[in-house]
């Protein structure tokens, strides 16, 4: 564990490194993303223009889950970034050296492609819940900071777990499947309480891919949804299977991978 600890140390200090280098790049890359995050803040608002509820959830409390949502969202960003994993590890063959290194290859490949300038959505969507739970009137308990940690942590080991597993794929196939960029577009239904949509999407979206659960479910356990409190308390369980899953998915993948070329 400490041999790993100090491998993230020094992979963030040639992150600073570098991007003292270029501080354009990164203040470019923070501007651009609050201005994504923005756009669909001005979303919510003007559906809230023209209705004083969503399915049930006052303009509050969608906020309040968008906040949530964007939380564990910006930490996977920051420390699970594997977009272009096929083109750079496989295709190009940079697989190869990082197989030959001690530590594990999914870890390096996670440090390799660290970007902390996401963990500023985080932030952004704690400071969202704050607000939201201030027009609520909610009143601070001593579990909250635990509770949103623990949460997060679930949350960010389902967005690992389901995009390890579909990251995996590049081992069996080193052309464009265009599935990675379909279930990032699908992951954004994980912004918006659940039942707003049709039985088939809340089934496909609670089991199938549980994006509910990097969302409105563990975000209705802060906001005492009695009817979501046993889902909420179910985030940690969907989190350990689906980065099981993940992690099953990719060491058959490394097994099965030859080299450059195979």
């Amino acid at each position: 564990m400490k041999y790993y600890w100090s491998l993230i140390i020094e992979y963030l200090k040639n992150y600073m490194k570098s991007r003292l280098t270029y501080r354009a790049d990164f203040w470019v890359e923070v501007v651009s993303d609050l201005l994504f995050q923005a756009t669909n803040l001005i979303f919510i608002f003007v559906v809230f223009m023209h209705t004083d509820n969503l399915g049930g959830w006052s303009q509050s409390e969608v906020l309040f889950v968008y906040g949530y949502f964007m939380v564990p969202f910006g930490v996977f960003n920051c420390f699970v970034n594997m977009w272009g994993f096929g083109e750079r590890y496989i295709v190009k063959g940079e697989m190869d050296r990082v197989m030959t290194r001690p530590a594990h290859n999914l870890f390096q490949i996670m440090l390799e492609n660290v970007d902390p300038p996401a963990l500023v959505g985080s932030l952004v969507g704690v400071i969202i819940m704050i607000a939201s739970g201030a027009q609520m009137s909610m009143v601070f308990e001593w579990w909250y900071i635990p509770g949103l940690i623990i949460m997060t942590l679930s949350s960010v080991a389902i967005y690992t777990g389901i995009y390890t597993m579909l990251t995996s794929l590049s081992f069996y196939s080193d052309a464009p499947t265009g599935i990675i960029p379909l279930m990032y577009n699908i992951q954004g239904y994980g912004r918006y309480p659940v039942t707003i949509y049709n039985r088939t999407l809340q089934v496909l979206l609670t089991w199938i891919i549980p994006f509910a659960f990097v969302g409105v479910y563990p975000a209705s356990l802060f906001l005492e949804r009695s009817e979501m409190r046993m889902m909420a308390l179910l985030t940690p369980v969907m989190g350990a299977i689906f980065l099981t899953l993940g992690l099953l998915a990719w060491n058959h993948g490394v097994r099965r991978y030859r080299g450059a070329g195979s």
